[in-house]
């Protein structure tokens, strides 16, 4: 459901609101498998936004960014198969104020979740009488579990956070009831309950930006770190908030229900020239979960960016669809800073996209491809092989896909094998038949999309060591079609490896490469355990998260 964004007179967010409460929030440190290639390093937009409206609200906040803090450290996790980047559970304690009423964490992927409880256990025993809630796609998704398994938890936001965030820290600051607070989950009589849900933000133009002052903005800024291609020094945006799709593969629905509400534009480009003029930002990444959708909006968004000159580019790095992006659409977008797109099929089987609700048309989807790259924009395709009651035949349909989308030009193509997502219907599906196990932290340090060695494969019809190598051979085929046909790309990969630049996403992992030996001698001084992320690059975020 598409809606556009409307004043209110009646937001949550208002100083003097009554007593205020010290509330300390907690990004963890990004995590990734031993086997992974890449792990995001972004800075953390959905607790920025968090910190806003307990700001705006009169709350006092202090904001730990264990990864944006340290962001060149490695060091193993409690969980054997995982590696966490950023500061140690030790530091993020020593970082806590002493006289902190709430401690709060996000928690995004449920991949992070078993080196997250270890840092909430170390927060309880140095703060024993100290609410500790959790929210985040992980939180909303796991709750009953979540509760069940980690005592140390006193309740779970569920779902778009900022109003729930606002409640719960007038409670403690001494008004109100726990059981009055709509969209959380806690413990009474010791077991797991939730309260009733909450009702979506509509008036998306009146929820506080994020409160960016608070993170260490700058030490993503200056190293070039973000969710797209490396485009100079960029910083996350939301124009949109939900989707309004039901892919059975993705989280939103749970997350977001399937409201999907638009703010206006000039609201958006309002915030762009705000951080161009307070930050010095010469690039948008856009994390929408679906950005484009109404064309007329795109239109006008383009028309606005163009008439304010700001000099920016920006990319849609997540992942959008195809429907509202024709050649005129296309045209406005490159001319006003559009560089890098990124399309969502998923699959280039027919069978496979009606089995999994992704209402997307390939050959549409092939139409507004090619006249993306006739116009010079740089594309990237996510596909996912794996699916359960996905067939060898439907997985090679999307091998072919992929190695079409190649000839055309498209720029980059992940290959990921398909990890069931608590949160999502086909885990839900797959949870029903016995197909995966109950909740487990071993399950969860499994899902990750970047690793081709130890995913979690669901697959009835092909083994874990043959999806692995479909993906692999699929996108080593993919670059060898698109260097081989378009010769040219060559030199200019090359090139902008030389000059520390990126047009790709492959190109950015190999720019990450050639930075990581200089940077080694930057990130001793950290500690000495500390390492470059040049074997975990920045990368793109799993569908449906």
């Amino acid at each position: 459901m598409l809606t556009s964004a409307s004043p209110s007179t009646d937001s949550p967010w208002r100083v003097g609101l009554g007593a205020s409460a010290r509330i300390a929030l907690i990004r963890p440190p990004a995590v990734s498998s031993l086997h992974a290639y890449s792990v995001a390093i972004v800075p953390p937009l959905g607790p920025a936004y968090i910190a806003a409206a307990l700001e705006s609200a009169g709350h006092r906040v202090e904001v730990i960014d264990a990864l944006g803090e340290a962001p060149f450290a490695r060091d193993p996790s409690p969980h054997p198969l995982l590696i966490a980047y950023g500061l140690t559970t030790a530091e993020i304690v020593a970082r806590i104020p002493a006289d902190v009423q709430g401690i709060g964490f996000s928690v995004m992927f449920s991949q992070q979740w078993p080196h997250v409880a270890t840092i909430i256990a170390a927060v309880r025993s140095a703060f024993p009488q100290v609410p500790i809630f959790v929210g985040g796609e992980h939180a909303t998704a796991t709750w009953e579990t979540l509760l069940e398994q980690c005592p140390a938890v006193t309740l779970c936001a569920l779902g778009e956070g900022e109003e729930t965030a606002v409640e719960i820290a007038a409670w403690l600051a001494g008004r109100g009831e726990l059981a009055d607070i709509a969209g959380i989950a806690y413990r009474r009589d010791g077991r797991p309950q939730r309260t009733g849900a909450r009702s979506r933000v509509r008036a998306v133009d009146d929820i506080p930006r994020p409160a960016w002052h608070l993170f260490p903005l700058e030490s993503y800024l200056e190293h070039g770190f973000g969710h797209g291609v490396d485009r100079g020094r960029s910083i996350p945006m939301l124009a949109t908030r939900g989707c309004p799709y039901q892919c059975t593969f993705c989280s939103s629905p749970d997350m977001w229900t399937t409201r999907y509400y638009a703010r206006s534009v000039e609201s958006v480009v309002d915030e762009i020239g705000d951080y161009v003029a307070r930050y010095g930002i010469s690039n948008i990444d856009f994390e929408d979960l679906t950005a484009f959708i109404d064309r007329t909006w795109i239109l006008a968004f383009c028309a606005e960016l163009q008439r304010r000159n700001l000099r920016i580019t920006f990319q849609l790095p997540s992942g959008t669809r195809s429907e509202a992006l024709d050649a005129e659409v296309l045209s406005a977008l490159w001319h006003s800073g559009c560089r890098n797109l990124t399309y969502a099929p998923e699959s280039g089987s027919v069978t496979t996209l009606k089995r999994i609700k992704k209402k997307v048309r390939p050959e549409r989807l092939v139409d507004s491809m090619r006249t993306a790259k006739a116009l010079g924009v740089n594309i990237k395709a996510n596909l996912m092989l794996g699916f359960p009651d996905e067939t060898r035949r439907e997985m090679f349909e999307t091998l072919r896909f992929g190695l079409r989308a190649a000839w055309l030009g498209v720029d980059d193509i992940p290959l990921f094998p398909f990890s069931p997502y608590p949160g999502t219907a086909l885990y839900d599906e797959l949870r029903r038949d016995g197909s995966v196990p109950p909740p487990d932290d071993d399950y969860f340090a499994r899902l990750g999309y970047m690793d081709m060695m130890d995913t979690a494969t669901v697959s009835r019809h092909v083994g874990a060591r043959e999806l692995r190598l479909y993906c692999v051979l699929g996108m080593s085929a993919f670059y060898a079609i698109s260097y081989a046909r378009f010769p040219r790309r060559v030199l200019r990969t090359i090139r902008n490896v030389w000059a520390d630049r990126s047009d790709t996403v492959l190109e950015q992992r190999l720019v990450e490469l050639r930075r990581h030996r200089t940077r080694r001698v930057a990130s001793a001084s950290h500690r000495p355990a500390a390492l470059s992320p040049g074997d975990a690059l920045g990368a793109p975020l799993p569908p449906g998260h």
